[in-house]
């Protein structure tokens, strides 16, 4: 009997090849797509999920509450608490303190050469002690994880690094210098770790080193905060942290005194670190859930619209199998065994379409993950496996049971006498609705796609307050003052070269510093005030504008301020004339000092982000870029010039350059990501709609062929009978906007509540999406109609 199911399944599939073809193309598309974001979705729901600790690590974090109401988030914590916590609360089992992604010069020599080969790290390094290694798991190769790190000046790296560093040397005991001044010890080789982490170290240094690396820091400040600082810890039991949070305050209250109605510290579990957008720092990863589940709904439609393809083809092709369904019942074919029939036809039709999805998925794996950023790849472990063989049973249940019911509810009577009319039946209203939902799928990620767009072309050309223009950012190694002249007076030899400028950070920046001040008076405002650090050739370079008074003098401490319009704005102070000479205090210097400039409202970070109130002023040891304006002709060449310049002035660093517009850029990768996410996939789902329109009006022109003869013999026109065929089609697409248009329209308008500077939803985007599914519709149905229409009336009268 199931020999004969397949002969039978066979023989159908291959006598209706086009049928078969467009089913398995739409399938193979839909899945393919379903698959690649299966891999993207698991990805970051199995970020360092590794640990066997997992749901009792936790991530200590800071609230910083301010006296005007506002609350700012933090990721870090401070070093000291690591020791309290050990040693004062017997709910935790273990904490340790982690630096993260500290910049770091690594030099090594390698055997028999003179010259240093140089690293600079800014990513992938960190300092911590050996209790990390008990809250995180880690497999190590060489040396021991309770004395690997305990001693000053040692360090451990992974597999990768060491290869990196020492080619195939042993790399135990060999000595690396960091930053000119410390000469550490290899003590312990890790296999490479898991890429699913967000915190993806390669190189951990001793945190006793952090006393010569870093002289002035004070380890025992609790005040010392810091957004690559973390502090993690186990808990015995993960219930206990609420017990454990209850007594915060009570410690917030012993370090800070007075100030600790500011300061309030959260045990945050691991699962959920990866997706706090509020508390991601630079170079960090994050992303929000919305977006993460937002992504698996557009994958749980492709594979719908796909299925509804299938739907719709198998079910108007009902009229050419009524014949076959009447017959074998009046053979003695029972229901149940006509259904067993089609849903193995059905089956067939998935299993090769899963095929082919799987390798146009491994095709495009690669392409994927240059748009993602991430390593993804496709490997049929047990969960995928798992996911592949419940997506292919969900398929066929989902695909072939409708089709399989219709097909086997067929009268025997009716079916033989040929009376089953299918534009008359609830299945013509069934397809029609069908055939709605697709494009309402399709439409919606058009207009999310359009809308998208909007909002990134906006942030990419929206006006920052200052040029981002052929400006050269490079590092500055060390706050010597000579060093930063002598650089700056061999730049500004060359013509094409306008301006230098040396500062802590560009304008706009992913990180943030900032303070407490005072304005003409012993209190502190409720409010804090962001810094840029700066000389007076700032405002030129970065091209900021000047409202009122004057720049501030060069100078290497602080002596006088410039201030933006938004702190005039929270000071209530209209006039920007009313507020020069005016004194305030920064908490980085000990008396007030007058203002005696306003600058033009420029954004510190992204459009994220409302511009706040914002100071410029001179503090030349804190000095960590420069700033380079050149000419827009030939940048390679005079970054070349830069590089010979600098690399006179610093030969013992690696240079290294950004173009600010790059750096600016990287505020953006969330959003530029789900641009190209949301294009291909609106992409994806359009095609199939095509697909499926394609079949439909193949079928439907095959059952009017008649029709079609006697009007062209009566005189229609080649347009009426386009039109004719068209119509029916064209109608359904726009109903389906008309349901797509205010749920998108909703499902936009959240999104874009993220940006505190955005567009506006116009009319005219809901219509361009609706333009673009009717002309899609149109050409894919024109094609078939236009065939149909030129045929000669004689041999569609002919056919049976």
């Amino acid at each position: 009997m199931v020999q004969n199911y397949f002969k039978i399944a066979w023989r159908n599939l291959t006598s209706n090849r086009s049928y078969t073809l467009l089913n398995i193309l739409g399938l193979s598309v839909g899945l393919a797509g379903g698959v690649l974001l299966f891999l993207f979705i698991r990805y970051h729901l199995r970020t360092d999920r590794h640990h066997t600790r997992f749901d009792r690590i936790f991530r200590v974090v800071t609230d910083l509450h301010l006296d005007d109401g506002s609350v700012e988030y933090y990721p870090e914590a401070p070093l000291p608490m690591a020791q309290v916590l050990r040693s004062e609360y017997p709910q935790v089992e273990q904490a340790a303190f982690l630096i993260m992604n500290r910049a770091l010069l690594v030099s090594y020599r390698k055997p028999g050469e003179t010259v240093l080969t140089r690293f600079q790290e800014h990513t992938g390094t960190g300092l911590t002690e050996p209790a990390y290694f008990e809250i995180m798991d880690y497999h190590w190769l060489r040396g021991s994880p309770t004395t690997a790190l305990r001693d000053p000046n040692s360090v451990v790296l992974t597999e990768a690094w060491a290869k990196k560093y020492f080619g195939d040397a042993d790399p135990i005991g060999q000595m690396l210098q960091l930053n000119h001044t410390v000469n550490a010890k290899v003590t312990g080789v890790l296999a490479d770790p898991p890429r699913t982490t967000d915190v993806d170290l390669q190189l951990f240094i001793s945190l006793a080193t952090l006393k010569e690396l870093d002289p002035n820091y004070d380890q025992t400040s609790w005040y010392q905060l810091n957004s690559n600082y973390r502090l993690f810890c186990t808990l015995k039991k993960p219930e206990s942290v609420a017990t454990l949070e209850a007594a915060m305050p009570a410690l917030t209250r012993k370090q800070f005194g007075k100030d600790a109605r500011y300061f309030r510290f959260h045990f945050q579990p691991l699962q959920n670190v990866h997706f706090d957008i509020r508390r991601v720092a630079t170079g960090a990863t994050a992303i929000r859930p919305s977006l993460l589940w937002s992504l698996g709904f557009v994958g749980l439609f492709l594979v719908l619209t796909a299925c509804i393809n299938f739907v719709n083809l198998a079910t108007a092709q009902a009229l050419r199998r009524s014949k076959e369904v009447g017959i074998r019942k009046t053979l003695g074919s029972t229901r149940a065994q006509l259904i067993r029939q089609f849903l193995l036809e059905t089956a067939l039709i998935v299993l090769a379409a899963t095929t082919f999805a799987l390798l146009l998925a491994v095709l495009m794996v690669p392409v994927f993950n240059r748009w993602v950023g991430l390593p993804l790849s496709l490997h049929l472990d047990g969960l995928t496996f798992g996911f592949i063989l419940l997506l292919i049973v969900i398929v066929i249940g989902l695909a072939g049971g409708y089709p399989a019911a219709v097909l086997s509810g067929f009268s025997p009577w009716v079916a033989l006498k040929g009376r089953f009319s299918g534009r008359k039946s609830g299945r013509y209203r069934v397809r029609q609705s069908l055939v709605v939902a697709q494009f309402v799928v399709c439409q919606a990620l058009v207009i999310g796609s359009l809308v998208v767009a909007m909002q990134v072309r906006y942030l990419q050309h929206a006006d920052l307050g200052l040029d981002k223009e052929n400006v050269v950012v490079v590092p500055l190694p060390r706050p010597d003052k000579s060093l930063r002249e002598t650089l700056k007076n061999n730049l500004l030899q060359y013509p094409e070269i306008t301006t230098v400028s040396a500062s802590y950070r560009p304008p706009s920046a992913q990180m943030m510093n900032g303070g407490s001040f005072k304005f003409e008076s012993d209190d502190w405002a409720h409010f804090p005030i962001r810094e840029r650090l700066a000389d007076a050739d700032y405002l030129k370079t970065y091209g900021l504008q000047l409202v009122a008074g004057r720049n501030i003098s060069e100078s290497d401490t602080i002596r006088e301020y410039l201030v933006n319009e938004a702190f005039l704005r929270k000071m209530n102070i209209r006039d920007p004339q009313q507020v020069l000479g005016r004194r305030m205090q920064y908490h980085l210097s000990p008396v007030l000092l007058p203002i005696v400039g306003v600058v033009k409202d420029f954004h510190q970070r992204s459009l994220h982000d409302e511009i706040g109130p914002c100071l410029i002023t001179s503090y030349a040891s804190q000095y960590k870029t420069a700033g380079i304006r050149i000419a827009g002709h030939n940048p390679s060449q005079t970054v070349q010039r830069i590089r010979a310049a600098w690399e006179k002035i610093y030969p013992d660093e690696v240079f290294e350059y950004e173009f600010l517009d790059d750096q600016l850029a990287r505020f953006y990768e969330t959003e530029n990501l789900l641009f190209r996410l949301v294009n291909a996939f609106a992409g994806i789902a359009m095609l199939i709609c095509a697909l499926g329109l394609y079949g439909l009006v193949s079928l439907v022109v095959v059952q009017r062929t008649k029709e079609i003869g006697v009007r062209k013999v009566l005189g229609a026109s080649v347009a009426s009978i386009v039109m004719l065929l068209s119509k029916d089609f064209l109608k359904v697409v726009l109903i389906a906007l008309v349901i797509a248009s205010p749920i998108a329209g909703y499902v936009m308008n959240q999104w874009l509540q993220d940006f505190a500077y955005k567009i506006q939803l116009a009319w005219w985007m809901f219509a361009l999406a609706g333009g673009l599914a009717v002309l899609v519709a149109l050409l894919t149905v024109s094609f078939q109609s236009l065939k149909a229409a030129l045929t000669n009336p004689v041999t569609s009268l002919r056919s049976e």
